[in-house]
């Protein structure tokens, strides 16, 4: 029976397939087919004429794949997507000495890959799909995360000039809906001249009020030291209209970002509770319901990395080497290639297991290394090292363990 692999190589508008058989037979050469309907349709229908087996490869790189492959996986094709790395460091019939870059030789590259590879491809399903939606989500997240930083210190820079140290006055961590004490102070008393304006019996009757109005406790002690600091502050802008809109302005901004954050949190980690691993991972040592869906986002399938060191060289944790001849470096910096929002999300987990101080391995091993007087990145580099590691283990013996037909 024929084997008939084809490789496309995706691009944003466009894409360059080639179809090879056992070989190097040429079964088509390489033609560029244009991401729309038709035109897709019409690739559909070539590779339906084709007689035998046929597998579909191509790269997973950014978010263009992802229509092309759904498009001819919903047409029943058998279609896998691929790390990008691997194909690169895929060899084949290519000479290493003469590297050749172009659509078309990528997609002849790929078509080879699959020929290659064809009992060992993964094939793509609508799970790989949530996995894309989740780290979508992730990338939004993480935008909107560094925006709330922006729009936090905005918000502080101001209150200096306002009210010096107001934002330090509440400690409270951010509510379900993204809303915190102490911007919501700042957005009523927004000058100091708002508090120390007032006597302290009227101003502890009006924070009482705000405190019952926006569900926030009240502690009488807490007010007199607010309004007691007033008396000493020194603002520099004025308490008119213009310097209270700007204050509005800023704590709008930060509070719609806030929102955003934990929306996207919460549906985060909704979507996550659909993938098969969500319990394995939800049980581990420094992940929660938001650095759990995280990880999830980016570390993706598990069953794609081959073994324990794939997964720590996709996350960019590994040790790097640096061995020539007799000179052999025992101590090298982490490769830092892969995600480095995955590497992030990591050390955000390292941070915990410090604070937290767990019974876990993962937290025993870094302890060890900052007994030892290892640098800070040196002891958290390689406890995350040590977290993908169990990671690994423990969430493939759990997919493992799970009935066929999930």
């Amino acid at each position: 029976m024929n084997m008939n692999a084809v490789g496309i190589d995706v691009s944003k508008r466009k894409s360059t397939v080639a179809i090879l058989r056992p070989g190097g037979e040429v079964v088509t050469k390489p033609f560029d087919v244009p991401h729309l309907s038709s035109d897709l349709q019409s690739l559909i229908d070539r590779i339906r004429s084709l007689d035998g087996e046929t597998r579909i490869a191509m790269e997973c790189t950014g978010r263009y794949y992802e229509p092309v492959a759904r498009k001819l996986s919903l047409a029943g094709f058998f279609v896998s997507a691929v790390n990008p790395q691997i194909i690169h460091s895929f060899q084949g019939q290519d000479n290493p000495l003469r590297r050749i870059k172009t659509d078309r030789a990528d997609s002849v590259k790929i078509a080879r890959y699959t020929l290659d590879s064809w009992a060992n491809l993964k094939q793509y399903s609508l799970m790989d799909e949530l996995r894309s939606q989740l780290k979508t989500m992730n990338r939004q997240f993480d935008f909107y995360m560094k925006h709330k930083t922006a729009m936090k210190n905005n918000l502080i820079g101001l209150v200096d000039l306002t009210y010096p140290g107001a934002n330090a006055y509440f400690d409270s961590p951010a509510r379900e809906d993204g809303s915190q004490k102490w911007v919501d102070f700042i957005d009523t008393y927004w000058h100091v001249d708002c508090v120390r304006k007032m006597s302290l019996s009227a101003f502890t009757a009006h924070y009482q009020k705000w405190c019952s109005r926006k569900k926030y406790n009240f502690s009488s002690s807490k007010a007199e030291e607010i309004h007691r600091a007033a008396k000493e502050l020194i603002p520099v802008l004025p308490k008119n209209d213009f310097t209270k809109r700007i204050l509005k302005q800023a704590v709008a901004q930060l509070n719609a970002a806030s929102q955003t954050v934990e929306q996207l949190r919460t549906l985060m980690n909704e979507t996550a509770s659909h993938l098969p691993e969500y319990p394995a991972v939800m049980a581990m040592k420094g992940v929660g319901p938001s650095l759990g869906p995280q990880l999830m986002a980016e570390i993706g399938d598990v069953t794609r990395f081959t073994h324990k060191g794939a997964i720590t060289a996709f996350a960019g944790v590994d040790p790097g080497v640096n061995d020539s001849g007799d000179h052999s470096q025992k101590s090298v910096h982490a490769s830092k290639h892969g995600s480095p929002l995955l590497r992030k999300t990591l050390f955000q987990i390292m941070d915990i297991l410090i604070k937290t101080k767990p019974e876990d391995a993962v937290y025993q091993f870094m302890d060890r290394k900052r007994a030892e007087g290892k640098p800070y990145y040196v002891y958290m580099t390689a406890g995350a090292n040590k977290f993908l590691r169990v990671y690994y283990g423990r969430v493939k013996e759990y997919l493992a363990s799970l009935p066929a037909s999930e």
